[in-house]
């Protein structure tokens, strides 16, 4: 059960019995645990003020960097304008810092599966606010490899995929991770990082998504190579446009 459903009750409840049910199950911040109000979402007050200095900010659209808006030029910001990418656009939730850093490792590594109901808000307000919103036929999930989604018990891509409500779209585990690949976090630069997802994705048999917008979705990008070996790998298999969504973008101020 996430994070809001006890809450969602007592709304359709007289005043004596919500009371009632706020005095024998009050609600609490899903990230600290300390008294939350009914109208939070979730969270106390103290998170979400702490939470929305990890989303704010302008970031280029094409790459999720930090960027105003007279650095970016043709849809670029200077430190994407010499990078082949192959996503046509991408909404970040915010920046892998504080806060929202230790809401997606907790999610992700230590089984927090409740946070989901913040997370999910969070992606899905950064798709609203994103340009390509409308046109978005399937939601694919970054895939995990079989071995570690068996370690983990989920993927938190997926998750956070379901979350994302479109009426014309659909989520599709399109996308296979086909070799088990080291952790990204484990290797220094941009360019180990691309060796080490090149070739590791492919599309599945018979998941027909030539002329179709895809819409990726992932928890955090650093350097973009995973995204972007997805979205090489979905475009060579005839997909109109591929854009993604994720959580946060890592990497700021580094090369």
């Amino acid at each position: 059960m996430d994070a809001l459903s006890t809450r969602q009750p007592s709304r359709r409840l007289p005043p004596l019995l919500k009371g009632l049910n706020h005095l024998l199950w009050p609600a609490v911040c899903a990230y600290c645990g300390n008294d939350a109000a009914e109208e939070d979402r979730g969270l106390c007050g103290r998170c979400w003020r702490q939470l929305l200095v990890c989303t704010a900010g302008r970031y280029c659209r094409r790459c999720g960097r930090e960027a105003g808006g007279y650095a970016v030029l043709d849809g670029r910001c200077p430190r994407c304008q010499g990078e082949d990418i192959y996503l046509d656009g991408i909404a970040r939730a915010g920046v892998y810092t504080q806060v929202l850093r230790d809401m997606i490792v907790a999610f992700k590594l230590s089984g927090r599966t409740e946070l989901i109901s913040i997370l999910g808000f969070l992606a899905g307000s950064a798709l609203d606010g994103s340009c390509f919103s409308g046109e978005i036929e399937l939601f694919v999930p970054v895939p995990l490899h079989w071995t570690r989604r068996l370690a983990r018990g989920y993927n938190q891509s997926q998750l956070v995929a379901r979350k994302l409500r479109r009426p014309s779209a659909k989520v599709a585990r399109a996308l296979v991770r086909i070799r088990r690949t080291c952790s990204q976090t484990t290797l220094p630069g941009p360019a180990g990082r691309r060796a080490n997802v090149a070739g590791a994705f492919t599309v599945r048999r018979k998941r027909d998504i030539r002329s179709r917008v895809v819409c990726l979705v992932d928890d955090v990008k650093t350097t973009g190579a995973t995204l972007n070996e997805c979205a090489r790998t979905l475009k060579q298999a005839g997909a109109a446009n591929v854009f993604a969504v994720v959580l946060a973008v890592a990497g700021q101020f580094t090369a």
